[in-house]
């Protein structure tokens, strides 16, 4: 990436955020207007009906639901629509394909409790250090060792090792910035809240825009803080461990851009994955 597609890419992605600011209706909460205590009231009616007898098929829905959440986002209470409760729209599981890491993602029309500080370090931890993390550093080494990105790591098995730690850390130091260390300070919530519903273009501005417009832990939009500041510190410490000549600006701010593309296009695979696995599975997610 160049500094030019760098600074492309942060207007694209304001000029995404302006636009639905304008048309907040478009990504609204829908259950954002009502009280709290209506919300807890709401979540308590459906766990005692599902727990009831005479309901015993609905418990076996909410469970099959529950089971496809985010490990880290299961500790809280869900409320849904009997809608969603009837279909698997936007339902997200935790992982895509058995493998990729999907614990940040949030099913469509899922309401949870504020994260806590605890449960932001337990998503950075399950992206940076699970089986599957490995993958897209691997996938990003050797796109580096292709395009020559350091030449200072030289080609072969010993050039690609170099190009794969490298990679490995960059991930590790962003996954922790991003999703632990900046949001518990600035309360905000490191999850992706799935649209679910709406035209494509619609739903894909609302993921990318994802990369500038996060949650409060209050539950209000507000400017992504978490990711831009905390990608850009992991841009700043890789300094620490890349070659000398790597350490201008440019570079710098190249890492920075590389780092808020990557988020921004996870976020739209992420915020599609259910669409592809009901296509492929029909509904029935392969093996987590």
């Amino acid at each position: 990436m160049t500094i030019k597609a760098f600074y492309l890419l942060c207007f694209a992605n304001l000029c995404l955020s302006l636009g639905l600011f304008c048309g907040r209706a478009q990504a609204q909460d829908p259950y954002a207007n009502i009280p709290r205590r209506s919300q807890s009231s709401f979540n308590t009616t459906i766990f005692d009906m599902s727990s009831s007898d005479s309901n015993s098929s609905s418990s076996n829905i909410d469970a099959a639901l529950l089971d496809d959440l985010p490990e880290a986002s299961q500790t809280g209470q869900v409320s849904q629509s009997p809608a969603d409760a009837a279909s698997d729209q936007g339902q997200q599981t935790k992982r895509i394909l058995g493998i990729i890491p999907n614990f940040r993602s949030v099913s469509a029309n899922v309401h949870l409790p504020p994260q806590s500080v605890k449960e932001k370090f337990i998503t950075a931890t399950h992206d940076s250090f699970d089986y599957s993390s490995i993958f897209l550093p691997a996938a990003v080494a050797g796109y580096n060792q292709a395009t020559n990105a350091t030449p200072e790591f030289h080609q072969g098995a010993a050039g690609y090792g170099r190009y794969f730690w490298h990679t490995y850390v960059d991930q590790t130091s962003e996954n922790y910035f991003v999703e632990f260390i900046v949001p518990a300070i600035t309360h905000e919530d490191s999850r992706y809240y799935t649209l679910g519903s709406g035209g494509f273009w619609k739903r894909t501005g609302y993921s990318l825009s994802r990369a500038v417009i996060t949650r409060s832990d209050a539950g209000h939009d507000t400017f992504n803080i978490s990711e831009i500041v905390g990608a850009g510190a992991a841009a700043g410490v890789a300094n620490f461990y890349y070659p000398e000549p790597q350490r201008t600006f440019t570079n710098t701010a190249e890492r920075w851009g590389g780092n808020v593309g990557i988020d921004a296009a996870t976020f739209l695979f992420h915020e599609f994955w259910p669409d592809i696995n009901h296509a492929l599975f029909h509904g029935n997610k392969p093996a987590n």
